[in-house]
């Protein structure tokens, strides 16, 4: 699983393509910078520099003898001089500057610094009193943009950028431009420390393999006893052969399916084999199920249910609600509120009841970060509500929120930050938060900004699902590598408990280029992949039994089948659990 492109583009890795000037008066700080739209821009200093943690990481890089910090990011001394952006008109004004050297297709690169934000004066003070969200965009060629990053910052504080970007073309741009920009018209900003440079995977991934060795695999000890015999059967059995399987991991990779789908005996080939769980794509939300009032429907549903019961295979319910308003039925969006209140409520009875005990997970009300329909018609506890009502219900799921874009530091409305917020406020209203949903819709993943997030989720102590993902890029190496990324990145994260993807076919999958199966069933590079890593996180382990009666090994977390044979020959087998644990799992096997 190399990343043999990053590798051939060494020379790249740790380079700023932004350049630094040092030959004007002020030292070099607005050389270089434009100002974009209608602002003024003057060169400003702290002495001592600010204080501004954690330090934006820089690219990921390391010696091959680093210890296990490598791949960690290093922190930064901050500068403490920026050049500032004043009289600005509109939120689209700002400061801009060339990419001198120009970006490489197909690389992905980081975009990190600081920006800040502040008024111009008193009459500006009221409007600089809130947070503002600071865009930081990169685009080739004039105009076409290719990425970047949001910086959601408070007034009088730094706030970290966390861009990042590629070009998917085979052709290298003939430019490039950082644009810095977002704030409302007045604010000042601020902009510290810029740099651009390229990713290099190598590291990281070697250190996430250490991680993941940490948090999903324990030392066993199996003390292996057969007979009767006066030393307790260990004459018996030692010096037999024995062998160790790992049949389940605890770590379930999951996958969306459709009506259309499981009708592919290649869909269903491929589903069965490399996925433990499901989740169905459309056909349980509300605007499938009813898309005509009161003529509801779970035909598609119980269908899809059925083959995943069939085939052993859990089911995530998605979605009992769904906030966003483009998103809602044009039925339910013509009720006046008493009657939407009514269908709520039906919606809730009905498919809860129906369904009792059937799903491990519900995801109650979807994308509550970006959407309030229910709460602007029906109040602001009428999601906490429908928490309450599900569980009220049917105790037995764990009830998710789940959105788009919160690992991705791209999105003012999806940060982490305001996640937590989210769910400690229904939480406040009762509402049993049962876990987060990170749906992982992701473009040029990069792999620390998501462990950011992550780790920024981890503080509510609820489990972290990635629930829809899916990578998208015409590259198929490229596609390959994304996937690995994230898939690295949740695993190795002791927050995290699952992982589903949005789709794993072409024709049968909601995005283009994120196919891990093409339509004729050849496996593509991201599907094998996938089958990899699968197999990477699969323990087996085989020898002798030593003359004290043990066998040790290391294994990931799951259910295991071990099988001793004996010195006639003869087969015996047993099961056991490994889960989670700092000292040794020691087991009593009697054969």
């Amino acid at each position: 699983m190399a990343f043999a492109e990053e590798e051939t583009t060494a020379y790249y890795l740790g380079m700023n393509l932004v350049e630094d000037h040092c030959d004007t008066a002020d030292g070099g700080l607005t050389a270089g910078w434009s100002p974009s739209g209608s602002c003024t821009l003057s060169a400003h200093a702290e002495d001592p520099a600010p204080d501004v943690l954690p330090p934006p990481p820089p690219l990921l890089t390391a010696t091959p003898d680093s210890d296990e910090e490598e791949g960690v990011p290093r922190a930064r001394k901050p500068s403490g001089r920026y050049v500032l952006a004043a009289h600005r008109k509109d939120e689209k004004d700002g400061v801009c500057r060339a990419i001198s050297r120009l970006p490489r297709p197909w690389v992905t690169y980081r975009v990190s610094g600081w920006v800040g934000v502040g008024a111009a004066g008193a009459a500006e003070e009221e409007r600089s009193s809130s947070s503002h969200a600071v865009h930081i965009e990169v685009r080739v060629d004039g105009h076409r943009p290719v990425g970047g990053g949001v910086a959601v910052v408070e007034p009088g504080k730094w706030g970290e950028i966390k861009g990042s970007f590629r070009v998917d073309d085979d052709e290298p741009p003939r430019s490039a431009m950082v644009h810095v920009h977002g704030p409302a018209a007045g604010v000042d900003l601020k902009v510290m420390d810029l740099q651009v440079c390229a990713v290099n995977k190598i590291p990281r991934l070697r250190h996430l393999r250490k991680k993941a060795d940490r948090v999903r695999k324990r030392d066993v000890i199996l003390k292996v006893s057969g007979g009767r015999a006066e030393d307790g059967g260990v004459s018996s059995v030692a010096g037999a052969h024995i062998q160790v399987i790992q049949v389940q991991n605890s770590f379930p990779i999951g996958s969306c399916i459709t009506k259309a789908g499981i009708n592919n005996p290649e869909y269903v080939d491929f589903f069965t084999r490399h996925f433990d769980w499901a989740v169905l794509e459309n056909e349980l939300k509300w605007y499938y199920t009813e898309a005509v009032q009161g003529q509801v429907s779970y035909a598609d549903a119980d269908e899809l249910i059925n083959f995943c019961d069939q085939h052993g295979k859990p089911v995530r319910g998605h979605c009992i609600f769904w906030a966003v308003e483009n998103s809602v039925q044009p039925w339910v969006r013509a009720l006046n509120t008493e009657q939407l209140r009514a269908a709520v409520e039906a919606r809730l009875r009905g498919l809860v009841s129906r369904y009792s005990g059937r799903f491990p997970h519900y995801e109650v009300n979807n994308e509550m970060l970006h959407g309030s329909y229910y709460r602007s018609r029906l109040g602001d506890d009428i999601d906490a509500h429908m928490f309450r009502e599900t569980a009220a219900i049917d105790s037995a799921p764990a009830l998710f929120v789940n959105d788009y874009n919160v690992e991705s530091a791209n999105d003012p409305n999806a940060t982490p930050e305001k996640y937590v917020a989210l769910i400690t406020d229904l939480q406040r209203r009762g509402a049993p938060v049962g876990g987060i949903g990170i749906q992982g819709h992701v473009t040029h993943p990069v792999g620390d900004v998501i462990c950011d997030a992550l780790d920024k989720l981890a503080v509510t102590g609820l489990p972290v699902w990635v629930t829809e993902l899916d990578v998208s890029a015409a590259d198929e190496a490229v596609r390959a590598d994304d996937l690995e990324i994230v898939l690295r990145e949740a695993f190795a994260h002791p927050a995290v408990e699952g992982v589903m993807l949005w789709g794993f076919m072409q024709g049968h999958m909601w995005r283009s280029h994120a196919q891990l199966v093409n339509a004729d069933g050849k496996v593509t590079e991201a599907g094998s992949r996938l089958v990899g890593l699968r197999r990477e996180w699969t323990s087996h382990a085989r020898g002798k039994v030593d003359s004290n009666g043990n066998f040790k090994f290391r294994g990931f977390h799951g259910t295991y089948q071990v099988l001793l044979t004996t010195g006639d020959g003869e087969v015996r087998k047993r099961a056991f659990d490994v889960k989670k644990g700092d000292a040794p799992l020691v087991l009593d096997m009697d054969f």
